[in-house]
């Protein structure tokens, strides 16, 4: 069992001195153990994580700078900086930067489960299709193009 680690992971850095890049996007981790795990995102104009789900994790965003528009469970949403975005798990969910600045948000799952180890595998991957599959064998499965629309 991982024990959550004391201490600060500081601004502009991930735990551990790790960074991910994902399709583009920048990730950090900001803390990890088997009851939970957050990470930061910063998503530049444009860039988006397509619909998804978790089936055995609870998914959480707090919108720290912009604004993301999200797709939960087939509505549009749009959440603010302040705002924190509720994702139980089994719900459909993706998350889009559709305005002209770059957002950044700190998202956190319990339990942790297996998506650290995906980020992990994840990491500097050009191919969005094999992104797909790395997830599926990570407990994310990702719905097809139109869950987007």
């Amino acid at each position: 069992m991982t024990a959550l680690d004391k201490g600060i992971t500081e601004n502009g850095t991930g735990y551990a001195g790790k960074t991910w890049n994902i399709l583009g996007q920048v990730y950090f981790p900001k803390a990890v153990c088997d009851s939970t795990f957050a990470f930061e995102t910063n998503s530049e104009p444009g860039q988006f994580v397509p619909v998804h789900v978790h089936p055995t994790q609870e998914e959480f965003i707090l919108v720290q700078e912009g604004e993301l528009d999200l797709k939960l469970d087939g509505k549009w949403l749009k959440a603010k900086a302040g705002d924190l975005v509720r994702m139980p798990r089994g719900v459909p969910h993706g998350y889009f930067n559709k305005s002209d600045k770059p957002a950044r948000a700190l998202f956190w799952v319990s339990p942790a489960r297996m998506l650290e180890e995906l980020f992990n595998n994840l990491h500097n991957v050009a191919d969005p299709q094999e992104v797909v599959k790395i997830s599926a064998r990570h407990e994310v499965e990702f719905l097809p193009p139109e869950a987007n629309a």
